[in-house]
């Protein structure tokens, strides 16, 4: 489906781009003297990203604009996260707080600028082991030129200090966080089904589900195939009990229609370089082809994986179709596979 270069860039936006998810993180990991500053339900999330087109592959930012309590004014909260220590990470924040400024400028004519707090979140193997004060990573008598020293600190969130315990918030949040962490720190197997466990309360809603397809994705993208029929299985054990398969043809279903529709996006763009119809045609099997894989390896496990290279030879959209209805109705793989005799 969704080659993903970046799956804890795509997480974290698909959680902490919902205004609700950031509002609960935000009201439980700030400083206390800065939410006594801030109204936070006046948080916005902003659509614009700081980061230059050549290192989208390589960092992923959030801003928030957030209005003070007592002051007609606003800040921006900007929110950087990091899977690996970056010794170098204020200069790359420099740079998005100068690019925020800029904007800033244009849209409002004003000279006064807002006050802009980063925030690192940094979910890595081990402890965050530099500094946080822009200064720490100028070279001289910093001390003795304070004065002609450009110099700002951010917020560092380090989940290798936080025990599981200690991580608050409510559902979607946590699991955002244990999910990172423990991802990171190589255990996910062990802590998923206490993970899951914790999406139970909110799994008969419609976002629930949607924030379980999410998580999915998530590690699906960062675990080895091998290791898909362990993920079925605590999924099985933890949440769908109750529920039979259903829920999880339900997750199937979405992942095969989801890629459908990333093919046809990627057709239309695929479109504009080789003929419209041509690529969007391509696009569209393309998509089917993804999404039918990751919805039989979900629902079959590694009992699906001699089928995966029949299935990316098959050129006929009708009976694309045929084998995604199929997978929706039959607990039985042999079903798809008298398919693709």
């Amino acid at each position: 489906m969704d080659n993903l270069s970046k799956p804890h860039d795509k997480l974290i936006r698909e959680t902490l781009g919902r205004r609700d998810t950031a509002l609960d993180f935000f009201k439980n990991y700030l400083p206390p003297h800065l939410l006594e500053l801030i109204d936070l339900d006046s948080l916005e999330i902003s659509k614009d990203s700081f980061i230059e087109k050549e290192l989208k592959e390589f960092y992923s930012d959030i801003l928030y604009k957030v209005k003070f309590k007592d002051d007609e004014g606003f800040l921006y909260l900007l929110l950087e996260h990091k899977s690996h220590k970056s010794e170098l990470v204020q200069l790359q924040l420099l740079g998005y707080i100068h690019q925020i400024y800029c904007l800033h400028l244009k849209q409002i004519k004003t000279n006064r600028l807002p006050i802009i707090i980063p925030m690192v979140l940094y979910h890595g193997k081990t402890k965050w082991e530099f500094g946080t004060r822009f200064s720490s990573i100028i070279q001289g008598p910093c001390d003795l030129l304070t004065e002609y020293i450009p110099d700002f600190s951010f917020i560092l969130f380090d989940l290798t200090q936080y025990s599981d315990e200690e991580i608050k918030g409510h559902v979607v949040s946590k699991t955002l966080i244990m999910a990172l962490k423990h991802i990171s720190q190589g255990d996910i197997f062990k802590k998923l089904p206490e993970i899951l466990s914790l999406l139970r309360e909110i799994l008969e809603k419609d976002t629930g589900l949607q924030y379980l397809e999410t998580l999915l994705r998530y590690l699906f993208s960062t675990i080895e195939n091998k290791d898909i029929d362990k993920v079925k299985e605590i999924l099985e054990k933890t949440l769908l009990e109750k529920k039979g398969g259903s829920i999880m043809v339900t997750i199937a279903e979405r992942f095969i229609n989801e890629g459908i529709q990333q093919g046809k996006q990627q057709g239309i763009q695929q479109g504009k370089q080789q003929g419209f119809q041509l690529g969007k045609q391509q696009g569209i099997q393309q998509g089917m082809i993804e999404g039918i894989e990751l919805g039989l390896s979900l629902k079959f496990g590694d009992q699906s994986v001699p089928l995966m290279n029949l299935i990316k030879n098959i050129s006929d959209i009708n009976k694309l179709k045929l084998i995604k209805e199929k997978i929706k109705v039959t607990n039985n793989i042999d079903d798809i596979k008298a398919m693709l005799i």
